[in-house]
C-alpha cells in the first residue's frame, strides 16, 4: 500500500492532468449537436493513424521480442487500421447525404 501512495505522491501532477482531460472531454463532447457527433466522431476515428505508427514503431524496436508482444502489437495495428478504416467509411457515408441524387 505504501509504494502505490509513494506512486501518486510522485506523479501528483500528471494524475491531476489526465483527470482534468477527462472532464473537459466529456464537457466538450456533451457539448457537441446530435448532428455534428457522427462526422466528429468519424474524424477522431481517423486520427487514430498515431495508434498505427506508434504500433509498428514498438514493434520495430523491442528487444527479444515474444509471442505474447508480437501478437499485443500485431493487435494494436489491426484494431487501429479498422479503426481509421471505419472512420473513413462513416465520412464517406456522411458525405454521400449531400450529394445530388442522379
Amino acid at each position: 500500500m505504501e509504494h502505490i501512495l509513494s506512486w501518486i505522491t510522485a506523479h501528483q501532477m500528471m494524475l491531476y492532468f489526465i483527470l482534468l482531460s477527462v472532464f473537459v472531454g466529456i464537457e466538450v463532447i456533451g457539448g457537441v449537436p446530435t448532428v455534428l457527433h457522427t462526422p466528429l466522431m468519424s474524424g477522431a476515428n481517423a486520427i487514430h493513424g498515431v495508434v498505427i505508427v506508434g504500433a509498428i514503431i514498438v514493434l520495430l524496436n523491442m528487444e527479444e521480442p515474444g509471442l505474447l508482444e508480437y501478437s499485443l502489437g500485431f493487435l494494436a495495428v489491426f484494431l487501429g487500421t479498422l479503426n481509421v478504416v471505419g472512420g473513413f467509411v462513416v465520412t464517406d457515408r456522411m458525405l454521400e447525404m449531400f450529394k445530388k441524387k442522379k
